[in-house]
C-alpha cells in the first residue's frame, strides 16, 4: 500500500466516524423534539459522507418535517438511486409527488416499493389513493373539454360571416347554432329549397375552421335510434334478424336501390336510421322512391327516422 493509499483509507476513516458522531447527534435531536438541531446534525453527518442512504434519508425526512420541501424532495430522489433504494425514501417522495400533482411519478414510487415488498401495508394503500386521485384528474380533464365544446356547440351562427342568402336559409330551417348544423347532414341541406352549392361550402368551411364538420353528431345519434329500435322489437320474433336483412329483400325500384346505396344503405336496419330528407337529399330521388320506402317500412312495422324538434 502507497502513502497515498494510506492517507486516502485514514480521510475515509475519519469521514465515516465523523459522520457516524453527527448522525448519532441528529437521532437524539429528533427525539428532543429539537428539529432545527437534527437538521444541522443530519447536514454535518451527510457533508462527511453523501454515500450513505440512511443519512440522506434522515436529512431529507428532518428537512422535510421542518418544511423545506424543495431540498427535502431533491435528497429523497438521491436516496433512491441506490441499486437497493430506501422504501420509506419512496414512500415519503411518492407523497410529495402526489401534493404535487405529478401522480405519474408517484406511482412509480409506489410501485417499486411493492415490487420489493407486495405486502407493504403504507404501499398498498397509497397505490389505491393514487390510482384514485389519477381517474379524478382525467374525469375532471373530460369534464372541462366536455363544458368547453357545448360552449363551443352553443354558439350561434350569426356570430359568423356568413353570407345573406346563408343567414336566411339557415334562419328558415331553424338552424341556430353550430350544435344545430351538427345535427344535420349535407344531404338534408341540400334537400332545403334554394340552398345551393355555395352556401353548403360556405358551412362547411366555417366548420371546418372549428374543428367540426356538418351531420358529426348524426353518426351518435343514429346508434342511439338503432338501439332504440332494436329494443322495441325485441320482443317480436325474428325483427331482430329483420333489421340485419340486406336491402334486396325489400325489392324496391333500382331508382330506390340507387340512391341507397349512395347513402352506404345495406341493411334494412340502416334505412331506419335516415330521414327523408337524407332521401330527397340524394340525386334523382323523388318522392316516388320515398313513398315506395316508407310502404315497405310500414309493413314491417318501421318508419323513417325523424329529426328532433
Amino acid at each position: 500500500m502507497t502513502d497515498a493509499d494510506a492517507t486516502f483509507g485514514a480521510v475515509q476513516a475519519v469521514d465515516s466516524a465523523t459522520a457516524q458522531k453527527y448522525y448519532e447527534q441528529g437521532l437524539a435531536a429528533e427525539q428532543a423534539c429539537d428539529r432545527p438541531a437534527a437538521v444541522k446534525a443530519y447536514q454535518a453527518a451527510y457533508t462527511a459522507n453523501p454515500d450513505d442512504a440512511e443519512i440522506c434519508f434522515r436529512l431529507a425526512y428532518a428537512l422535510d418535517v421542518v418544511g423545506e420541501e424543495d431540498e427535502a424532495l431533491h435528497l429523497y430522489e438521491e436516496c433512491i438511486k441506490a441499486d437497493k433504494p430506501h422504501l420509506n425514501a419512496l414512500i415519503n417522495l411518492a407523497i410529495m409527488y402526489e401534493d404535487r400533482n405529478e401522480l405519474s411519478k408517484a406511482e412509480r414510487c409506489i410501485r417499486q416499493v411493492l415490487a420489493t415488498n407486495p405486502t407493504h401495508p403504507r404501499a398498498s394503500l397509497y397505490i389505491k389513493d393514487i390510482i384514485a386521485s389519477k381517474a379524478m384528474v382525467i374525469d375532471d380533464e373530460a369534464e372541462k373539454r366536455n363544458e368547453k365544446h357545448m360552449v363551443l356547440l352553443d354558439t350561434p351562427v350569426t356570430d359568423f360571416e356568413l353570407s345573406v342568402r346563408t343567414r336566411n336559409a339557415l334562419r328558415k330551417m331553424n338552424i341556430r347554432t353550430l350544435g344545430d348544423l351538427l345535427k344535420v347532414t349535407e344531404a338534408e341541406l341540400r334537400s332545403f329549397k334554394n340552398f345551393g352549392d355555395a352556401s353548403l361550402e360556405e358551412i362547411k368551411a366555417m366548420l371546418a375552421q372549428k374543428g367540426l364538420r356538418l351531420g358529426q353528431s348524426v353518426e351518435q345519434h343514429q346508434q342511439a335510434v338503432k338501439e332504440q329500435v332494436y329494443e322495441q322489437l325485441a320482443g317480436s320474433h325474428g325483427d331482430n334478424e329483420m333489421l340485419g336483412r340486406p336491402i334486396a329483400d325489400l325489392n324496391l325500384s333500382v331508382r330506390a336501390r340507387k340512391a341507397l346505396a349512395l347513402l352506404n344503405v345495406s341493411c334494412i336496419g340502416d334505412i331506419v336510421l335516415k330521414t327523408e330528407a337524407e332521401l330527397m337529399g340524394v340525386k334523382n330521388f323523388g318522392m316516388t322512391s320515398l313513398l315506395e320506402i316508407k310502404e315497405k317500412l310500414a309493413e314491417m312495422g318501421m318508419g323513417l327516422r325523424t329529426l328532433e324538434g
